[in-house]
């Protein structure tokens, strides 16, 4: 056991780093007051910690070539990535969009379509609220943002659509897309 020299706490070795020199091998400062006191630092002038990462990268560039390669040889990379863009963007986790995914039977929203392989759906939010509101593909969450979801601008289209293409035909080819669906829903 030993006291931390910041927070006087108590605690275990474990809650310390390791540092040569000092009598019993670890840092006077337990681990949590050493992180707070480098966010504290780094809060304060975070260019000059900038600078110093990026100076260490360019004087060691193999070490850095070496610790990229191994964590894309890792796998880690596309869901430690998407884990963090779900948090940050939308504060949702990785098990909340699962969820999410699931509830709609891993279809877009909006045109019941599978992702492509290798995809994944996008988290569709009302811009203004940040509210969540689906699971859409690329091309309906483009285009809702092409529309920057105004519903007159969306109905517009839709009349123009309809106008366009004979009525019978729009019913004839949707009802055929209903159809394709429900049948890869079924696995008929």
């Amino acid at each position: 056991m030993k006291r931390c020299n910041k927070c006087g706490v108590l605690k275990p070795f474990a809650d310390f780093y390791r540092m040569a020199g000092m009598r019993d091998g670890y840092r006077n400062d337990c681990k949590a007051c050493n992180l707070a006191a480098q966010a504290r630092r780094y809060r304060a002038n975070p260019e000059a910690n900038r600078a110093r990462v990026r100076e260490w990268q360019r004087t060691h560039p193999e070490r850095v070539a070496e610790k990229a390669a191994a964590y894309r040889a890792s796998g880690a990379k596309s869901l430690a990535s998407r884990k963090s863009h779900l948090k940050r963007q939308f504060g949702l986790t990785l098990e909340a969009y699962d969820a999410m995914l699931r509830e709609q039977g891993g279809v877009c929203r909006i045109c019941g379509r599978t992702p492509k392989q290798g995809r994944v759906l996008h988290v569709d939010h009302d811009h203004v609220t940040g509210r969540l509101r689906a699971l859409l593909c690329f091309t309906c969450n483009n285009a809702l943002g092409d529309f920057a979801d105004d519903p007159d601008w969306l109905r517009a289209a839709a009349r123009y659509v309809e106008v366009a293409q004979p009525r019978d035909e729009v019913i004839k080819r949707r009802l055929a897309d209903l159809r394709a669906l429900r049948l890869a829903r079924d696995g008929a």
